[in-house]
Order: C-alpha cells, then sequence, then structure tokens
C-alpha cells in the first residue's frame, strides 16, 4: 500500500478557491431567477398593530410581497432532529408577535435585488412594544431541560446525597470563582444564501450552504409535505458554518415557500447586519466553578454551575457542564447549568458548542487552584487525570493527554517558567506564560461511499457529504489513493449533492471519523469487484473487458465500540503574552499546541486546522462580544468591521504537533475528529499567561484593554 495519509497533501479544492471557480450557494447562475430582500422588525418585543406595504408592492419590479397577512405555504416539521430539523421551531410569518430585533416580518420578491432592497426599505410597520429581556440581570433562570436525551444535572459521591458540606469538607485549598463570556456572532467568509428552484409544484431544488445535505433534504421535503426524493440539495462548496450552516434558517424556509407559490427560481441573501440577528449566536454564559483539593493537588471536589441563554421562538442550551466528568477525576462532581429566555435571535451550536466556554472556565480555575497550592500546573493537570469518563462509566479509548501535557511543555520550554507573577519583563513589558488543557468528544455516525473505476485510469469517489473548508475532499482523496494505489492526483472526489450517497453530517468534528471508514471500505470494495491488488491491475483487466468502469458501494457506522470506551480528543495549549500595561496593549507572542487525535489523515490540513481554531480562540479570549442595546434589543455590531475579530497581525506563529497513535478501537481507520478541539482551551491559556505575567486574574471574556488598565 502506498503511503499517502499523514503526509502533507495539498487541497484538492484549492486551485478552484484561489481561482474563483468554486461556486457557492448564491453564485448559481439559474435562469429566470427573481430576487428576494427580507423585512425584519425594529422592535424586540411586541405585536405588528399594521403593515403597509401598498408602496413596496408597487415599486419597479416587485413581484410580491409576503408578510404574515399573507404566508406562503408551509408545513409545521417534525423539528426531531432525525425526521427534520430547523433552528427556529416557530415558522416564519406565521403570526403577528415579535420576539427578538431582526426577526423577519416580511419578504419582498423583485426582478432585480437592487429593486428588491429597494422596496423592503417602503414597507412601513407600526407596534405595539412591549419591554425586552434582553439584559441577563432581569432573566429568569430555571433549570435546563435535557438535551440529546441527555439530563443537564449529574452528581456523584457526597453531592449525589446533597451532602454539599461533606463534600468540600477537610480539603487543603479550595477555589470557587465566577467567569463569564459574551454572545459570540457566527460570521462566516460566505453569507446564508439560498436559491430556491421548483421545477414543477412538487420538486424542489435547493442550492444552500449545508453541513447536513441529507439531513436538508428530509427537512424541506417535512416542510413542504414532499418525499426526501423530490428535493434535491446542492451545496459543493461551504465558505465557513462552524454550526450554523447545518439546518435551515427562517429565511431560507420562506424564500422556498415563496418561489413555490410564485413558480420563479428565487435568491434570497442574508446582509451581514441580517446576519447578526438571523443566523445564529453562542449565547453568553455565567459559570461558577468550585474546587476543592489535598494539599498534594488530588482534586476531591468539583462543582461546576452554569446560566446560558435562549430565544423565545427556541431552546438552546450552551452545555457547558458536558465536558467536565472527562476532565479531572474527583470523588465529589456536581454539573448544573440553568437556561434563561430572552428576547434575542436563537443562539446554536457554534465551534466547541459548550466544550469552549466550559473549558475557559474549568481551565481558569485549574490555574487559579495551581498558583493556591504553589503546584505547577501542568503537574496538578497529570496528577488528577481521569482513566475514565465518570458519567459514562467507561475507560477512555487510547488516551495521549499526558504526553500532549509533558512534549508541549518541553517544546515551550515551561520548565524555564519564573515562580512568581511580574517577575519576566523584556523591551519594558511584561511578560507571561499560560497553559490549559484541551479536550472534545469523538463522535461518527454513518455514511456511504460509491467508488468508481474508469477506463481512463482514475478513480472517482461519490458521497453527500460536504467541505465546509476543513479539506473533506482532500482527505477523502488521499484515502482512496492509499488503499487504491493511485496518486493522489488519479483520485476525483465529487461531494455536496443529495443525488449521492448518503456521507453524513459536517459538524460535530465527526465528518472524517465517519466518512473515512466507508470510503476505505468501498475502495477494497471496488479491488475485490475487479479481482485486483491495486487499480492499476483493474485499470488492465478494464481494458480488457472493454467495461466502462468497476463500480463498488459500501457503507460504515459506529457499532458496540462506545458501550466498552469513551472517545476524545485531548491537547493542551501553552502560550506567551506581553503586557504593555501604559497602554493596556496586549499580544500573543508564541504558542504551542500539542494535540492527540488518533491517526492524522492528513498531515497540512490537520495543523491548518488546528491553527485555525486557535485563531478562532484568541478571538474569543481577547476580542469577540455582541452586546444589545437595552432600549431596542438589536445587536449593537453589524458588519465585520464593528465585529472585533482577529487578523494576521494579531496572531503569532502556532506551532502544532501531533501525538499517540491510531484510536482503532473507535473505527478501522483510527481517525477521531479534530476540527473543534483546537478552540477548546485557548481562552483559559491566553487568561492564564495574563495572570503570569501581571498578577490580575481576569474572569471575563474578551479581555479587552480596559480590563488590563
Amino acid at each position: 500500500m502506498n503511503q499517502v495519509t499523514g503526509t502533507n497533501i495539498n487541497r484538492k479544492d484549492g486551485r478552484a478557491k484561489v481561482t474563483g471557480t468554486a461556486t457557492y450557494a448564491a453564485e448559481h447562475q439559474i435562469p429566470g431567477l427573481v430576487h428576494g430582500y427580507l423585512v425584519t422588525a425594529n422592535i424586540a418585543h411586541g405585536q405588528i398593530t399594521s403593515i403597509d406595504t401598498q408602496a413596496a408592492a408597487t415599486a419597479p419590479g416587485v413581484i410580491a410581497v409576503f408578510t404574515h397577512k399573507n404566508p406562503p405555504t408551509v408545513s409545521k416539521p417534525a423539528n426531531d432532529f432525525f425526521t427534520s430539523k430547523i433552528y427556529e421551531a416557530r415558522l416564519p410569518l406565521s403570526d403577528d408577535q415579535i420576539y427578538y430585533a431582526g426577526q423577519i416580518i416580511g419578504l419582498v420578491v423583485a426582478d432585480t435585488f437592487e429593486r428588491a432592497r429597494h422596496a423592503a426599505h417602503l414597507v412601513k410597520v407600526e407596534y405595539v412594544t412591549q419591554e425586552p429581556i434582553v439584559e441577563t440581570s432581569k432573566a429568569t433562570f430555571n433549570e435546563a431541560p435535557p438535551m440529546f436525551g441527555q439530563q443537564m444535572t449529574f452528581e456523584k459521591g457526597n453531592f449525589a446525597a446533597a451532602d454539599f458540606a461533606s463534600a468540600m469538607a477537610g480539603v487543603g485549598a479550595e477555589i470557587t470563582a465566577t467567569y463569564t463570556t459574551s454572545s459570540e456572532l457566527h460570521a462566516p467568509m460566505e453569507p446564508h444564501a439560498i436559491i430556491a428552484h421548483w421545477q414543477d409544484p412538487d420538486t424542489l431544488t435547493v442550492y444552500e450552504p449545508s453541513q447536513w445535505v441529507i439531513g436538508s433534504q428530509r427537512t424541506y421535503a417535512d416542510l413542504f409535505g414532499l418525499t426526501p426524493e423530490k428535493v434535491r440539495i446542492i451545496t459543493p462548496f461551504i465558505g465557513g458554518g462552524f454550526g450554523s450552516k447545518a439546518f435551515p434558517w427562517p429565511h431560507a424556509i420562506i424564500g422556498a415557500a415563496a418561489a413555490r407559490q410564485l413558480q420563479r427560481p428565487l435568491k434570497v441573501v442574508l446582509s451581514r447586519r441580517q446576519m447578526t440577528a438571523n443566523a445564529g449566536h453562542r449565547s453568553e454564559t455565567e459559570q461558577t466553578i468550585r474546587l476543592g483539593a489535598n494539599a498534594d493537588g488530588s482534586l476531591m471536589a468539583i462543582d461546576h454551575g452554569v446560566k446560558s441563554c435562549t430565544s423565545p421562538v427556541e431552546i438552546f442550551t450552551e452545555p457547558c457542564t458536558g465536558i467536565t466528568p472527562a476532565m479531572y477525576a474527583a470523588p465529589n462532581l456536581r454539573n448544573r447549568q440553568e437556561l434563561a429566555v430572552m428576547n434575542v435571535g436563537t443562539p446554536t451550536f457554534m465551534r466547541a458548542p459548550g466544550e469552549n466556554p466550559g473549558l475557559w472556565a474549568l481551565e481558569s480555575a485549574m490555574d487559579e487552584l495551581a498558583w493556591e497550592l504553589k503546584i505547577d500546573p501542568v503537574e496538578l493537570r497529570l496528577k488528577n487525570e481521569t482513566k475514565e469518563h465518570q458519567r459514562q462509566g467507561l475507560p477512555f479509548s487510547a488516551k495521549d493527554f499526558g504526553e500532549c501535557l509533558r512534549l508541549g511543555a518541553e517544546q515551550f520550554g515551561w520548565q524555564d517558567r519564573p515562580k512568581q507573577v511580574r517577575s519576566l519583563t523584556r523591551d519594558g513589558k511584561l511578560i507571561g506564560w499560560g497553559m490549559a488543557a484541551s479536550t472534545f468528544p469523538a463522535l461518527r455516525s454513518s455514511a456511504t461511499v460509491t467508488v468508481r473505476l474508469l477506463a481512463d485510469g482514475t478513480a472517482h469517489i461519490l458521497t453527500s457529504a460536504n467541505d465546509m473548508g476543513t479539506g473533506a475532499y482532500t482527505i477523502v482523496a488521499g484515502t482512496a489513493a492509499e488503499v487504491l494505489g493511485l496518486a493522489v492526483e488519479q483520485v476525483r472526489v465529487e461531494m455536496g449533492d443529495s443525488l449521492l450517497p448518503n456521507g453524513g453530517m459536517a459538524g460535530g468534528s465527526q465528518m472524517t471519523a465517519t466518512l473515512v471508514p466507508a470510503v476505505m471500505r468501498a475502495c477494497e470494495e471496488v479491488l475485490q469487484t475487479a479481482k485486483a491488488k491495486t487499480a492499476q491491475e483493474a485499470f488492465a483487466t478494464l481494458h480488457q473487458s472493454g467495461q466502462a468502469a468497476f463500480e463498488a458501494t459500501a457503507s460504515s457506522a459506529a457499532g458496540e465500540e462506545g458501550k466498552k470506551w469513551a472517545f476524545q480528543s485531548w491537547g493542551a495549549h501553552f502560550c506567551e503574552v506581553s503586557v504593555d500595561e501604559d497602554i493596556a496593549r496586549l499580544r500573543v507572542n508564541r504558542w504551542v499546541s500539542v494535540m492527540n487525535i488518533g491517526r492524522v489523515m492528513n498531515a497540512k490540513t490537520a495543523a491548518s486546522q488546528i491553527r485555525g481554531a486557535v485563531i478562532m480562540g484568541i478571538g474569543h479570549a481577547l476580542m469577540e462580544a455582541c452586546d444589545f442595546d437595552p432600549n431596542i434589543g438589536y445587536p449593537v455590531v453589524y458588519d465585520l468591521a464593528t465585529y472585533h475579530y482577529p487578523s494576521h497581525a494579531d496572531i503569532p506563529r502556532i506551532q502544532v504537533t501531533f501525538v499517540g497513535e491510531p484510536d482503532y478501537n473507535f473505527n478501522p481507520a483510527g481517525v477521531r475528529g479534530l476540527g473543534e478541539i483546537g478552540i477548546t482551551g485557548v481562552s483559559a491559556a491566553i487568561a492564564n499567561a495574563i495572570y503570569h505575567a501581571t498578577g490580575k486574574r481576569i474572569r471575563d471574556l474578551p479581555i479587552t484593554p480596559d480590563k488590563l488598565l
């Protein structure tokens, strides 16, 4: 077998993207295409008393204006994730109620985008307003409901017996601290968009960035009373998703419904302003951590409580405590989550949902405990590493967390770290070193792949799975090349079309772990079909037979392994910061990340994924925040200039190393996910470095300059 995986493979889709030939959702050219522009509410809570569309309807080029008075027909879906799933349980234009600022209250359709936009601004709306709740201090928190069937409360040891005093009794050191995060907006480079094209009243083609092609197909079928075979989803390229492009949003639902009524192909693209309210966000959180440990650093109790917020039109909990039982062993453990409903747009999944803010709090608290006990932060984590998932009661498979910590410390030079705060300076600036652990669950679903060996000496791989920039095209091609004995250039990959075999979902860092085993099996079966050991032998047989191709389809799915093992990827971050206290300027100077993700399929794109996640984590730590105007409830940020995120000048060189062996307990490829683990722990590592530099313990994100003064 020729060695391909694990090497540095150039992106299969790279040339198309840099030359502009990659076609994204809003770029498909459909004859007779018309354009829709949304009308959105400018209050956060209340009721529409009148909506005047006459000026808009008579404006040049306008074809139709839809409001709650004349909504296009759409059915309420099952919305149970597996049958169908939409981001907001309330269907758009279903009543005259306003639940959050920016809520869609109308759609104007015209022959050009500019005319639709102009007419949308001619719609006049009057409201009866109610005071919105957009500040957590005014919100009412209650116990969070179960998520994916799992209760959001977990207790063991004395906590399970409600004996809180005994759980914390006799500890040598105790840390109690509250950590907060701000709302983060979804701001992928490609705006959310849809082109809905009805070939007839019962046949729909949707061009939309979808992280779950077959899931979207089922959902649109449910929304419009169709069989899934009557819906085609086309999404060959996605310009970033991070969790915000897994299911249809209201703009897409109303767009597809309007297109059906008009029997015209219709495009709707969200503006950046509209994306702040209508494309999801990560909820702000308040987390209180209580740690108790013996003098030698052995943890005796972990108490982790979380508050997050959701929308009136959908229930979504930011599951910050889900990661706590997997990190550090303690005889007494308690996780609690509370949820409040506020008049804001719907929060949703965002890269490492729960794990990213959850580890911000836990890893910050662990650093505080290490300083309290005068124990090295790396040593404290090594000492308390858990060998089993404390909630699942299962041992971890192929866990090399300790190696991540040890190698990261060695590469960074952690042994030279001064043991006192404010003790390291350079060029008149305070220097600080910080570290934090990272982790993310290893997930896997089912996938089907078809492989064709063609007479022209190439292999063709087909699957509905998609690539939202993570390198899936390249991983599939590299896997097939290795099994078939071909060069990567001889493998063509077709993805992102519901006509192709079900390739699973790009979410939860599961695409590679789901897809690669199916590709391997399909390639092995096509060789068996050809009665060949390599593709070259198969090509020779193909020429002799006169056939056009050898073809095989195979599937792969999780089995019983989840009953024996807990699966998780692991890592550690080390960073150096400099702080100029006179002007409150912070720079991240140096970064080392060591990851244990099982088998590394493509060293180049794998390291790129970690670097991208670290950059996103730096934004989470230092810049990203969405505040809501307390009077009108709108996000005060409205584009990519007012929503702050890192640029090249903010980012140092990021050194990435992978350790550990393939995890063959997890799947036949031994590969686990890595798309999300890289962001977890980043914000804590930075805050911990700031404490080392300045002696200031900052517990509120983002760490803006005013907090450093």
